[in-house]
């Protein structure tokens, strides 16, 4: 009996062979604003929809993870209060029948679980500051080590130990490639000052490396780090002395361990008068574009999902 439901729209797709991708709903349950949450969901699958792909928004509803929500289930992932739900936090859920938005993790996990070959989402999760004192590692890592799944992000965010976590991720043996570039993006920001060792030109070339990879023998997912355009990053200057304040002011209020990251974010936020909320949309909105491209290859290679 499989663990998860999937959608009419995502089963007849799947069972087509047609392009389809796995999108996260913490980035609408955490991640933005209401209302504009909910607008930005609809847009995500839409501009999927639009480019030929099957949208797949992934959560769990009321105990039952579902890969491929309605109209309601969307509605519901942009306007409940719904816990944070990691791979480990799916059997609770479960079994409480009780209501997640997943994170890069469970998403990464439960597509996988579904067949699903390609993932949009915003920036990947990675070793956070300060880790080798507090242990604090994303479970998107260790997720992506053992679930055969691309995903495109706009690298991590900047708030994070980023060498660390590509360390991490080599460690893993996770492919890490740059799409049309050899530098390694910062989410809000094209370039983290971090060079790859590979990059790729075309979402053909990430379709070739996938089927490479299957062929091989291999189950780990492949990282794509997509930078933001040019014209949509958020100012270099800006971004620096709002990162500082930030940090300064986490340690001013005290804030320790998991509760770091999102006192930063929204402060970030705050402090950017919004302006780090746009650039996130914009990246985005880019990487849907990109994985779009990449289901599309890989669907045209005769790839599973």
């Amino acid at each position: 009996m499989a663990s998860y439901e999937l959608s009419p729209e995502v089963a007849s797709a799947l069972a087509d062979g047609q392009p389809v991708v796995a999108l996260e709903s913490t980035i609408i349950s955490h991640g933005l604003p209401r209302p504009r949450n909910h607008a930005a969901a609809v847009e995500f699958e839409e501009m999927l929809r639009d480019r030929g792909v099957t949208p797949a928004t992934i959560a769990v509803i009321d105990g039952v993870p579902r890969v491929g929500l309605d109209a309601d289930g969307v509605r519901r992932i942009a306007e409940d209060d719904l816990a944070k739900a990691s791979v480990r936090d799916l059997p609770i859920l479960a079994a409480r029948g009780a209501s997640g938005a997943t994170t890069v993790a469970a998403t990464a996990w439960l597509a996988s679980q579904a067949g699903i070959r390609v993932f949009a989402t915003g920036g990947l999760g990675g070793v956070h500051r300060g880790a080798a004192e507090t242990f604090d590692e994303s479970a998107d890592l260790a997720t992506l080590a053992e679930v055969p799944i691309s995903v495109v992000s706009a690298g991590v965010k900047s708030v994070l130990d980023i060498a660390a976590t590509l360390e991490r991720l080599e460690t893993l043996s996770v492919p890490v490639v740059g799409f049309g570039t050899r530098a390694f993006p910062a989410f809000w920001l094209r370039e983290s000052g971090i060079d790859l060792d590979w990059s790729v030109d075309s979402a053909d070339e990430v379709a070739r490396v996938m089927r490479a990879r299957d062929e091989l023998g291999q189950r780990q997912g492949i990282v794509v780090a997509n930078p933001i355009p040019a014209e949509q990053q958020w100012d270099p200057a800006e971004h620096d002395r709002v990162l500082a304040e930030a940090f300064a002011a986490a340690e001013l209020a005290g804030v320790r361990g998991k509760a770091v990251t999102p006192f930063l974010l929204g402060f970030i936020v705050d402090a950017s008068e919004g302006r780090s909320l746009e650039v996130n949309l914009d990246l985005a909105r880019n990487n849907v574009r990109v994985a779009a491209d990449i289901a599309r290859a890989w669907s045209a290679l005769g790839g599973s999902a």
